[in-house]
């Protein structure tokens, strides 16, 4: 018997679930007051103190004084200076002096476009580049030929270089909740290529069938942009394992679908589907597959009696007016603040669902309640 869920659709809570977030930051900062001055925070420290000490081999008589925790003392490598302690000190901090070297990261909306100096670190095998103002990527990246992660989420970028696809041993692409209207062909040739991010740009309709090439690929999410369909790239992506369309304008799913027969996640909610198509029962790993129920007039009955475990969730509109707290027009302000918003809670609740074993088999009115 398969496990079906059905709740309501998650942006009816989103309003009291602000209010939550809002009210829970000034409870911690009120408990945070109050711990400074309370003797747990005193107890914590002596713990720590206690628990470092143990770590590095200091005996107790250097730490205690008549049977109390002396937490005045800062400088615990006084206690700690046989060359065994120095070398065994010395080794982590070197290990991440020689990581950070080849990772670059740069934050802020003071930053316009990427620093002259970043041309001449080649050797870069990570950039970290989120929440600025840089709208594009220049073709010097092609010089990078050891870069492995590519994150540049969060930012302005309207175009990518056709230069990407020189990146062979990239791994990892995310340019999330950017400015991207279409993604270059020559993307399909970075064939080391396992993740790839491109939700909450609202724009792209569709992919290049180069992308065919990427048969590492594992991971997809085009969630929050403006397909009609499901690329025909993607359905010959042979080892793909996650797939987030949602948020799209999909209305309906290639037959052929079940090609995709190492697929475990399968996020399609938030789009104008009226049925699914018989195709996914064929699909032997699928272990979660989730919808919007609300358009739906005929789904499978061999999906809610899968044998296989799988979890589907049908998620449904609520017939309650929508409730919207008073500061919610300042927490979101646009459409793409407000998918970001949706898909970081949905992000957990599916971490949630996916933690389970087991699921109701049927439930006509879920109440989600979050301590936050």
């Amino acid at each position: 018997m398969g496990h079906q869920v059905i709740i309501f659709d998650f942006s009816v809570i989103r309003g009291l679930w602000e209010t939550r977030v809002k009210k829970n930051k000034e409870r911690q900062k009120k408990e945070k007051e109050r711990l400074e001055k309370s003797a747990l925070e005193r107890i914590k420290q002596e713990w720590n103190l206690i628990l470092e000490c143990r770590k590095k081999g200091i005996p107790q008589s250097k730490y205690l004084k008549n049977g109390f925790v002396d937490i005045n003392e800062k400088d615990l490598d006084t206690y700690g200076k046989t060359p065994q302690l120095k070398k065994s000190h010395a080794l982590p901090d070197g290990v991440n002096k020689e990581k950070n070297k080849f990772i670059f990261q740069l934050s802020g909306e003071q930053w316009m476009e990427l620093p002259d100096s970043l041309k001449e670190q080649t050797y870069l095998k990570e950039w970290h580049v989120y929440n600025t103002l840089i709208q594009t990527i220049p073709a010097y990246i092609a010089l990078f030929q050891d870069l492995r992660v590519l994150e540049l989420s969060k930012n302005q970028i309207n175009h990518l270089p056709e230069e990407i696809g020189c990146l062979k041993n990239l791994k990892v692409l995310n340019v999330s909740f950017n400015n991207l209207k279409s993604v270059p062909p020559e993307l399909g040739d970075c064939e080391n290529l396992e993740k790839l991010d491109l939700s909450g740009n609202m724009e792209i309709t569709e992919l290049p069938f180069e992308l065919s090439n990427l048969k590492q690929l594992t991971f997809v999410d085009v969630s929050a942009n403006k397909f009609h369909s499901i690329p025909i790239c993607v359905l010959r992506m042979s080892n793909l394992q996650w797939l987030d369309i949602s948020s799209n304008s999909l209305k309906d799913l290639p037959e052929d679908i079940d090609r995709l027969d190492e697929l475990q996640t399968l996020l399609l909610q938030k789009n104008k589907l009226t049925y699914l198509p018989r195709a996914l029962v064929n699909m032997p790993k699928l272990s979660l597959l989730v919808v919007s129920g609300d358009d739906l007039v005929e789904i499978p009955t061999a999906i809610c009696e899968s044998t296989t475990g799988l979890k589907f969730v049908s998620l449904k509109d609520s017939p309650v007016e929508t409730i919207v707290c008073e500061d919610t027009e300042e927490i979101i302000e646009n459409e793409r603040e407000r998918e970001q918003v949706e898909k970081e809670f949905m992000k957990a609740y599916i971490e949630d669902l996916m933690e389970r074993e087991s699921t109701p088999s049927y439930t006509t009115k879920v109440m989600l309640s979050l301590q936050l």
